[in-house]
Protein backbone atom coordinates (compact mmCIF):
# COMPACT_ATOMS: atom_id res chain seq x y z
CA UNK A 1 0.00 0.00 0.00
CA UNK A 2 3.11 2.39 -0.56
CA UNK A 3 1.65 3.28 -3.74
CA UNK A 4 -2.00 5.23 -2.37
CA UNK A 5 -0.35 8.88 -2.70
CA UNK A 6 -0.12 7.37 -6.64
CA UNK A 7 -3.34 6.09 -6.92
CA UNK A 8 -5.08 9.12 -5.29
CA UNK A 9 -3.34 11.58 -7.77
CA UNK A 10 -4.10 8.87 -10.69
CA UNK A 11 -7.77 9.07 -9.47
CA UNK A 12 -7.94 12.70 -9.11
CA UNK A 13 -6.40 12.85 -12.81
CA UNK A 14 -8.80 10.85 -14.66
CA UNK A 15 -11.54 13.51 -15.40
CA UNK A 16 -9.21 15.41 -16.95
CA UNK A 17 -8.00 13.08 -18.86
CA UNK A 18 -11.53 11.77 -19.89
CA UNK A 19 -12.52 15.17 -20.71
CA UNK A 20 -9.42 15.83 -23.19
CA UNK A 21 -10.51 12.24 -25.22
CA UNK A 22 -13.74 13.53 -25.13
CA UNK A 23 -13.15 16.94 -26.68
CA UNK A 24 -11.09 15.00 -29.12
CA UNK A 25 -13.83 12.85 -30.35
CA UNK A 26 -15.66 14.53 -33.36
CA UNK A 27 -19.79 14.89 -32.13
CA UNK A 28 -20.65 13.03 -34.97
CA UNK A 29 -18.98 10.07 -33.89
CA UNK A 30 -20.11 10.11 -29.41
CA UNK A 31 -23.46 7.71 -30.68
CA UNK A 32 -21.68 5.59 -32.85
CA UNK A 33 -22.23 1.64 -32.40
CA UNK A 34 -19.55 -0.21 -33.84
CA UNK A 35 -21.57 -3.95 -33.34
CA UNK A 36 -24.00 -5.58 -31.49
CA UNK A 37 -23.75 -5.50 -27.49
CA UNK A 38 -20.89 -2.49 -28.24
CA UNK A 39 -21.75 0.57 -25.99
CA UNK A 40 -21.35 4.01 -28.00
CA UNK A 41 -18.66 6.24 -26.84
CA UNK A 42 -21.58 8.68 -25.48
CA UNK A 43 -22.78 5.14 -23.21
CA UNK A 44 -18.92 4.95 -21.76
CA UNK A 45 -18.81 8.41 -20.65
CA UNK A 46 -22.56 8.14 -19.18
CA UNK A 47 -21.92 4.77 -17.40
CA UNK A 48 -18.44 6.35 -15.61
CA UNK A 49 -20.31 9.12 -14.78
CA UNK A 50 -23.61 7.19 -13.29
CA UNK A 51 -21.55 4.91 -11.45
CA UNK A 52 -19.69 7.85 -9.40
CA UNK A 53 -22.52 8.24 -6.82
CA UNK A 54 -22.76 3.94 -6.02
CA UNK A 55 -18.69 4.23 -5.43
CA UNK A 56 -18.86 7.62 -3.18
CA UNK A 57 -21.43 5.64 -1.17
CA UNK A 58 -19.04 2.20 -1.30
CA UNK A 59 -15.96 4.68 -0.05
CA UNK A 60 -18.50 5.94 2.75
CA UNK A 61 -19.38 2.37 3.93
CA UNK A 62 -15.70 1.82 4.51
CA UNK A 63 -15.63 4.75 6.32
CA UNK A 64 -18.38 3.82 8.82
CA UNK A 65 -18.73 0.78 9.10
CA UNK A 66 -16.12 -2.16 10.65
CA UNK A 67 -16.44 -4.46 8.02
CA UNK A 68 -19.49 -3.76 5.52
CA UNK A 69 -20.91 -6.00 3.26
CA UNK A 70 -21.94 -5.28 -0.64
CA UNK A 71 -23.85 -6.71 -3.17
CA UNK A 72 -22.66 -6.71 -6.55
CA UNK A 73 -24.08 -3.09 -8.93
CA UNK A 74 -25.74 -4.78 -12.09
CA UNK A 75 -27.58 -1.85 -13.07
CA UNK A 76 -30.09 -2.62 -16.08
CA UNK A 77 -28.98 -6.44 -16.09
CA UNK A 78 -31.07 -8.70 -18.01
CA UNK A 79 -31.23 -11.91 -19.61
CA UNK A 80 -29.16 -10.52 -22.83
CA UNK A 81 -26.65 -8.87 -20.28
CA UNK A 82 -26.27 -5.74 -19.09
CA UNK A 83 -28.04 -2.75 -21.05
CA UNK A 84 -26.31 0.48 -22.05
CA UNK A 85 -26.66 3.05 -19.38
CA UNK A 86 -28.54 5.80 -20.26
CA UNK A 87 -27.01 8.45 -22.65
CA UNK A 88 -26.41 11.76 -20.59
CA UNK A 89 -24.62 14.90 -21.82
CA UNK A 90 -21.07 14.64 -22.10
CA UNK A 91 -20.74 18.51 -20.18
CA UNK A 92 -23.11 17.06 -17.91
CA UNK A 93 -21.45 13.45 -17.60
CA UNK A 94 -18.31 14.72 -17.32
CA UNK A 95 -19.40 17.19 -14.94
CA UNK A 96 -20.93 14.72 -12.48
CA UNK A 97 -17.83 12.44 -12.80
CA UNK A 98 -15.82 15.02 -11.86
CA UNK A 99 -17.50 16.69 -8.58
CA UNK A 100 -18.01 12.82 -7.10
CA UNK A 101 -14.51 12.34 -7.63
CA UNK A 102 -13.73 15.15 -5.40
CA UNK A 103 -15.51 13.91 -2.60
CA UNK A 104 -14.33 10.52 -3.47
CA UNK A 105 -10.65 11.98 -2.73
CA UNK A 106 -11.60 14.32 0.71
CA UNK A 107 -12.88 11.01 1.81
CA UNK A 108 -9.20 8.75 0.87
CA UNK A 109 -7.35 11.51 1.66
CA UNK A 110 -8.48 11.61 4.91
CA UNK A 111 -8.38 7.53 5.69
CA UNK A 112 -5.81 6.33 7.95
CA UNK A 113 -3.39 3.19 7.40
CA UNK A 114 -6.45 1.09 9.58
CA UNK A 115 -9.09 2.78 7.42
CA UNK A 116 -6.79 1.62 3.90
CA UNK A 117 -6.87 -1.88 5.43
CA UNK A 118 -10.26 -2.05 6.33
CA UNK A 119 -11.69 -5.11 4.36
CA UNK A 120 -15.50 -6.02 3.38
CA UNK A 121 -17.31 -9.03 1.90
CA UNK A 122 -18.36 -9.02 -1.49
CA UNK A 123 -19.30 -11.81 -3.48
CA UNK A 124 -17.17 -11.07 -6.71
CA UNK A 125 -14.70 -11.16 -5.10
CA UNK A 126 -12.18 -13.71 -2.71
CA UNK A 127 -10.71 -10.31 -0.92
CA UNK A 128 -12.21 -6.93 -1.08
CA UNK A 129 -10.87 -3.26 0.59
CA UNK A 130 -11.24 0.41 0.65
CA UNK A 131 -7.52 -0.29 -0.71
CA UNK A 132 -8.62 -2.96 -3.54
CA UNK A 133 -11.87 -0.77 -4.24
CA UNK A 134 -9.71 2.43 -4.71
CA UNK A 135 -7.56 0.32 -7.24
CA UNK A 136 -10.65 -1.02 -8.79
CA UNK A 137 -12.56 2.66 -9.58
CA UNK A 138 -8.76 3.64 -10.92
CA UNK A 139 -8.73 0.63 -13.94
CA UNK A 140 -12.27 0.83 -14.32
CA UNK A 141 -11.74 4.20 -15.32
CA UNK A 142 -8.98 3.91 -17.60
CA UNK A 143 -10.57 0.56 -19.04
CA UNK A 144 -13.49 2.72 -20.18
CA UNK A 145 -11.08 5.42 -21.54
CA UNK A 146 -9.17 2.63 -23.66
CA UNK A 147 -12.08 1.22 -24.46
CA UNK A 148 -13.49 4.04 -26.36
CA UNK A 149 -9.98 4.94 -27.60
CA UNK A 150 -10.42 1.46 -29.76
CA UNK A 151 -14.17 1.94 -30.13
CA UNK A 152 -13.10 5.81 -32.09
CA UNK A 153 -9.90 4.66 -33.73
CA UNK A 154 -9.54 1.22 -34.28
CA UNK A 155 -10.22 -0.55 -37.76
CA UNK A 156 -12.95 -3.39 -37.48
CA UNK A 157 -10.38 -5.71 -37.98
CA UNK A 158 -8.80 -5.05 -34.92
CA UNK A 159 -11.33 -4.19 -33.04
CA UNK A 160 -12.40 -6.10 -29.59
CA UNK A 161 -14.84 -8.22 -29.85
CA UNK A 162 -16.40 -8.27 -25.85
CA UNK A 163 -18.97 -11.44 -24.80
Amino acid sequence: MQDIPDLLETLRRAPKILSQLVKAIPEDKLDVRRGEGFWTLAEHVSHLAHVQPMLLARFERFMHEDHPEFVPYLPSQSEEGPAAPPRMSMASALGQLTCYRERQLLLLEGADETAWKKTATHPEYESYSLYILARHVLMHDYWHMYRMEELWLSKDAYLTKLD
